[in-house]
């Protein structure tokens, strides 16, 4: 692994960030949430990775059941605002969403680079959201998300993905105080 820092665990103070909105104009911080609220802080890839367009597009399958506990949520894109913009201006998000293109904010968090067996990923089958007729390779399954979205990649995407491919993902729950209380990370091995 390829990492500044291990991923902040449950007990730790989450970080204060401030980030432009991927979602419409203007900014969000975790000040913006400290003291009011418990959150749900999502890390995403690029718009590039179909699998991150997915677990964005869902999570209003349970914003309205994490508000009805007073949770929010926040996710933070690995992409530019304004690639972001013009994707969310035809897929709505429906949740807050935060751009951090040089992944300054996932570093700070200790979501790790991985160095993946690629023979390991491609022999893996899956079918995540239950649309693709059986479960695929893991980039053909990829492909075929991608499709169905009629996707298609801008040249920011495409530097991302080169840049940022092997990147973790991670979800942090952080209580109304700022304490991080359940951590998850893709490839930690501990947390």
């Amino acid at each position: 692994m390829n990492e500044l820092r291990p991923p902040i665990k449950p007990g730790e103070w989450a970080l204060d960030f401030a980030l432009s909105r991927a979602d419409q104009e203007g900014t969000v911080s975790m000040a913006d949430y400290r003291g009011r609220s418990p959150l749900l802080l999502s890390f995403f890839r690029g718009l590039y990775c179909a699998f991150c367009r997915r677990a964005i597009w869902r999570r209003h399958l349970t914003n309205n059941k994490l508000r009805a506990l007073d949770v929010e949520t926040l996710g933070v894109v690995a992409t530019t605002p304004e690639n972001a913009r013009r994707y969310f201006r035809y897929r709505p998000a429906h949740s807050v969403l935060a751009a951090d293109p040089v992944l300054t904010t996932l570093r700070a968090y200790g979501l790790p680079k991985v160095e993946l067996p690629w023979r390991a990923v491609q022999s893996t089958r899956v079918n995540p959201t239950d649309e693709l007729p059986e479960p695929l390779p893991v980039g053909e399954a990829a492909q075929a998300l991608t499709r169905l979205d009629r996707y298609r990649p801008t040249d920011t995407d495409q530097e991302e993905q080169k840049r940022t491919w092997n990147q973790s993902a991670g979800e942090f729950l952080i209580d109304r105080g700022g304490i991080v209380r359940w951590a998850f990370v893709e490839y930690a091995s501990e947390i």
